[in-house]
């Protein structure tokens, strides 16, 4: 059954250079990068807060910034500049010299300081407002229709950039994309109170900091039947300037597409479920814990929904042997980490050719994926042509966790470090495509690193 909704006409609530859908991080920072450059620029996002799976979906960690072997930093741009102004107040712990972890982050903070960045950088912002549908005029993207407490309205733009994490513009724009038969599951982050044993540091191997009494990895095996628990694994961090409040990422929901609206209801739904198990679990056999919920995230992390079909596909193989591009535009050293469907725990590669299968509760399976190299590279990098949409729309860039790789290189370029910096390369390519009045395939990428590099990031 259809119903046919009567044509009629909207008001344009907005008219820029440049539209980016999706206020995370990445499109945070996509646009402030093309406002610094005397841009037009307007956000959407359907959140009352900027920052994505790091503020909505509580996620509060950023990994390293410098190579695997701590000795050259190969980012910098607006990650390093918003960790500053976080240290600057006290929110944000360091963790040098690891491969788990960079920066613990207060995210509450952290929705500040990205407020922060819009207003002083001048982008028209619509926070709580829902991308509804693409409009195309002569076989243009001219416009995006939203939806907000103002009703329906149109925002018209030159450029727009698609940050939804979904690919939810290229998606209604019917350009081509995937979803991975093995996408990597969803989990619902939680901050407790009362966590945690005398503040011993934590495990950075399974990230699970002790309990008093508990062994929270072996008891979720050992009552998972009882709770209705899924085999998964746990890890977290305190959050910076409190004592006890502990960020808990322990849930898994299998085989739901956040894409599609009834799985990803059901993911939500779930993974509270989850967290509420856990919970019931540590004071049963945990009692002399006195943990107490304190947050939820407002939307569940998902890891990987769509992919957009792009100019280039980042290839895994490229990653772990850190191939270089001369369009790169992005660097990363976080390890190739896959969170399985098909199986419990997840499987770590590393660029030194290591490869560790770990399922909480077991024994570590320790292997190659390959052999000894003369030098092992210490960092990959990601070509600007992986953001570019194939089809006929011109004036459309992806960034973020819908570009175009495998999913073993998703496994590894998907942390937030690595994908921010999609998004300030997507900012100023855009920039730079409205300035010279060409697409958005056709701009100089050696004019592109150099307008990076001048704006604060690190260009190799």
């Amino acid at each position: 059954m259809i119903i046919k909704e009567a044509a009629r006409e909207i008001p344009v609530f907005h008219e820029a250079d440049i539209c980016v859908l999706g206020g995370s991080c990445t499109g945070v920072f996509a646009a402030v990068r093309a406002a610094r450059l005397g841009a037009k620029v307007v956000i959407v996002e359907k959140q009352n807060a900027f920052g994505g799976v790091a503020t909505s979906g509580l996620v509060n960690i950023w990994h390293s910034l410098y190579d695997t072997a701590f000795s050259k930093q190969i980012i910098a741009g607006l990650t390093l500049e918003t960790v500053e102004r976080l240290q600057r107040i006290g929110a944000v712990a360091e963790e040098k010299k690891s491969h788990s972890v960079g920066y613990v982050l207060n995210t509450e903070e952290l929705k500040i300081e990205l407020d922060n960045l819009i207003i002083e950088s001048g982008v028209k912002a619509y926070l709580h407002t829902m991308f509804v549908a693409p409009h195309v005029e002569d076989g243009e993207l001219t416009a995006v229709i939203v939806e907000n407490k103002s009703g329906r309205g149109a925002i018209r733009a030159k450029a727009f950039i698609d940050a939804t994490g979904d690919g939810d513009l290229c998606a209604r724009l019917e350009l081509d994309h995937r979803i991975s038969s093995h996408f990597q599951p969803s989990t619902a982050c939680a901050k407790i109170s009362g966590w945690g044993e005398n503040s011993k540091a934590q495990d950075d191997v399974t990230g699970s900091d002790r309990l008093i009494g508990l062994d929270l990895q072996a008891a979720r095996l050992a009552y998972s039947k009882e709770f209705d628990l899924p085999e998964g694994f746990g890890w977290g961090r305190h959050v910076p300037g409190t004592k006890d409040v502990y960020m808990y990422a322990g849930t898994r929901v299998y085989h739901a597409n956040s894409a599609d609206g009834e799985q990803l209801t059901y993911s939500e739904i779930e993974g509270r479920r989850q967290v509420r198990a856990i919970m019931d679990l540590i004071r049963k056999y945990g009692p002399d814990n006195e943990i107490a919920l304190v947050s939820l995230p407002s939307y569940i992390g998902t890891r990987e929904t769509r992919h957009i079909d792009c100019l280039y596909q980042l290839q895994g193989e490229e990653v772990l042997l850190g191939k270089s591009f001369d369009d790169a535009i992005a660097y990363g050293s976080y390890r190739v980490d896959i969170h399985h469907q098909d199986k419990p725990g997840l499987t770590f590669k590393y660029l030194d050719g290591e490869q560790v299968y770990v399922r909480p509760g077991h024994p570590n399976e320790v292997s190659r994926w390959r052999g000894p190299l003369e030098k092992d590279p210490t960092y990959y990098q990601v070509p600007y042509r992986s953001l570019l949409p194939k089809g006929p729309y011109d004036n459309v860039i992806v960034a973020g966790r819908m570009i175009d790789v495998d999913e073993e290189a998703f496994g590894g370029v998907r942390v937030m470090v690595n994908m921010n910096q999609t998004g300030e390369a997507a900012g100023v390519a855009a920039y730079l495509a409205l300035q010279q009045s060409k697409s958005v395939r056709d701009i100089d990428t050696g004019e592109l690193r150099g307008k990076l590099s001048d704006g604060g990031s690190i260009i190799l």
